[in-house]
């Protein structure tokens, strides 16, 4: 995604990551990006405000589905999509696996059905759960992660992590590392920051972004404690045992790319 005036700004550029996880039997998908539908009928999958304002670079070889493909995979091998939450450039995709079953916290799936507000009434497009998805919804309470309350998704090896502010339902998900990486866990944070600096300093983030980020919120007060939850584990020992990364952010798709080629 290439932001309207985003080069003024030093935001030329953002991504929307969508992380697969080969299992003993199946893919689990964890968000899926924008899917070939949107590709294909971008205004009207996607609407004209997100179109404009984030630009999307829509190509299909870049889908989940295509790249999905090219691992000599196929669609019926993703089994399981675990959603951070379900804004367009998350949940976009899901359409492309109508198989597999949808993992989203029972506050996010609420509010992207009903879309209660104009904010969400915007950011969630019924033509995503039009084909009707296989909804696996999840609560809060169950055990501990680092402090945080977690929620086992699929088996013990990818929990959602409650981190709502961002949208009513928003969750992390932790991603048991596979042997030999340097952690125990990847923690795909979804939106619940955007850039890496944010990690050690919330100004270190462009300040147009630090104000999209407040505007699109449905709470931003509950947003950014979590997110000062997030830069508190990081900043701490078992922070070493956690590769997080945020959905947008360029630097962090990079550096994780390169580590896995």
């Amino acid at each position: 995604m290439c932001p309207t005036g985003g080069s003024l700004v030093g935001i030329d550029k953002m991504v929307a990551h969508a992380l697969v996880v080969e299992t003993a039997d199946r893919l689990v998908l964890v968000d899926t990006g924008m899917g070939l539908e949107d590709v294909r009928e971008p205004l009207r999958r996607l609407g004209a405000g997100f179109i404009a304002l984030q630009r999307p670079r829509l190509r299909e070889e870049v889908t989940a589905l295509r790249q999905i493909d090219r691992l000599g995979f196929s669609q019926a091998d993703v089994r399981d999509i675990v959603c951070t939450h379900l804004d367009v450039d998350h949940a976009g995709g899901i359409s492309d696996f109508p198989a597999a079953a949808i993992h989203v916290h029972r506050a996010e799936r609420d509010a992207a059905l009903s879309r209660p507000t104009l904010n969400e009434k915007q950011r969630y497009r019924k033509l995503h759960f039009a084909h009707g998805p296989k909804w696996e919804v999840h609560e809060a309470g169950g055990d501990r992660w680092f402090g945080f309350e977690s929620v086992k998704a699929v088996a013990d090896d990818v929990l959602l992590i409650p981190l709502p502010g961002h949208t009513r339902g928003h969750s992390a998900v932790a991603v048991k590392a596979p042997p030999g990486d340097d952690v125990d866990w990847l923690l795909h944070c979804g939106d619940a920051y955007f850039n890496v600096n944010e990690l050690s300093d919330p100004r270190g983030c462009p300040a147009a972004l630090r104000i999209f980020e407040s505007v699109i919120a449905v709470d931003d007060e509950l947003r950014r404690a979590n997110a000062h939850r997030l830069r508190e584990l990081h900043a701490s020992d078992d922070g070493k045992r956690v590769r997080m990364f945020s959905a947008h952010c360029p630097i962090e798709y990079d550096a994780l790319r390169e580590s896995r080629t």
